[in-house]
């Protein structure tokens, strides 16, 4: 999946480790955010099937992600290029549980407390297609490997925020404990950007490509939220559901303690 900056479509990376490490390290921050809310008692596995159905396709496409980098970096190429062509539809299912997900959840009026629930409606969505984006311009520069690898590690931090917000104290952090679990997902791109500037002498575009996509989703979702639009999506999602009752630009509050 990764090469220096190199258009070869079959050369073996010497950065590969690089990217390992990267692919590895975005896997940890969601495997440890949701294992975090499972051992403190504030998740379990009994929940409706679509949640259960999002889980295993969103951890399906992390496998994929690390295989994919696993394979790249020792140059099994073939097998790279053929697993590829089933991630491309993985992507598809991603948007549908994704997006699925979000609209159950809102309906219900299960927006997490420190969300306000009009921006949980609007700008969630938008991030997963964000990443959604940003996978398909990976596979549209999959013969410029050095675009590829990068642009698929850009499109992986714009879903790492559910990961982060796991780990995060997100009560304390409001009213921007959204913008702050996806911000913290830059770390990522800064560091490739750090590792482009010491080993190549100067930072990928593709780096600045993903940090302006999450920038700007994070931009527009501001403004779409706080909009007569933003209302109206609101809603018409809502309509007949108990989660119209909710404030749509208010944070409910706090669920009481367990004894």
């Amino acid at each position: 999946m990764a090469t220096a900056f190199s258009a070869s479509p079959v050369a073996v990376p010497r950065d590969a480790r690089f990217f390992v490490t990267m692919a590895l390290l975005m896997a940890l921050v969601l495997v440890a955010g949701f294992a975090t809310q499972y051992l403190a008692g504030r998740s379990s596995f009994d929940a409706p099937m679509l949640t259960h159905a999002h889980g295993m396709i969103f951890f399906g496409w992390v496998a994929l992600l690390v295989t994919q980098t696993l394979l790249a970096s020792r140059g099994s190429i073939a097998l790279h290029r053929a697993l590829g062509w089933i991630g491309a539809g993985w992507v598809i299912a991603m948007l549908i549980a994704g997006v699925g997900v979000i609209i159950v959840k809102t309906r219900a009026g299960l927006t997490p407390f420190f969300f306000q629930p009009q921006y949980f409606l609007i700008v969630n969505p938008m991030t997963i297609f964000a990443f959604a984006g940003l996978t398909a311009a990976a596979i549209v520069n999959r013969r410029r490997t050095d675009w590829h690898a990068r642009l698929h590690l850009g499109a992986m931090t714009m879903i790492l925020g559910p990961g982060f917000g796991r780990m995060l104290p997100m009560p304390l952090m409001i009213p921007w404990a959204f913008q702050i679990a996806a911000l913290v997902a830059l770390v990522f791109p800064i560091a490739g950007m750090i590792r482009d500037r010491r080993v190549e002498g100067r930072v990928h575009p593709a780096w600045w490509w993903s940090v302006a996509v999450l920038l700007g989703t994070l931009g527009v979702g501001e403004l779409i939220v706080r909009s007569p639009v933003g209302d109206a999506i609101f809603a018409a999602v809502t309509a007949g559901h108990p989660g119209a009752s909710a404030a749509p630009l208010a944070f409910a509050p706090p669920p009481p303690a367990r004894p």
